[in-house]
């Protein structure tokens, strides 16, 4: 599994246990990454903003929307690293050939 995934899982869940509100600045104050990479990547940004919507909104239905739309957004990105894999796969095959 990705570090910086595990990182930030674990850093939200000291947050939830701690009952401190999970923003982007406690996590990376928790994991050591900067705050630019929280954002800008988007698997852990989905993270970050699914674990604040699911403390904020435990339960509610709109809780569960902000849910699927975060999990949309990082099954969204892992797609696209999926394919720029295979893409790679490819040129090294044909190259190979």
């Amino acid at each position: 599994m990705n570090t910086a995934i595990t990182k930030v899982e674990q850093a939200c869940a000291e947050l939830i246990a701690d009952q401190q509100p999970i923003t982007f600045t406690q996590v990376a104050a928790r994991t050591g990454l900067g705050r630019t990479t929280l954002y800008r990547n988007p698997s852990l940004r989905a993270l970050i903003e699914e674990h604040r919507h699911s403390a904020a909104q435990a339960g509610t239905l709109s809780g569960l929307a902000d849910d699927i739309t975060a999990l949309q957004t990082a099954v969204e990105a892992i797609a696209g690293r999926v394919r720029r894999h295979e893409e790679q796969l490819r040129q090294i095959t044909r190259r190979g050939h």
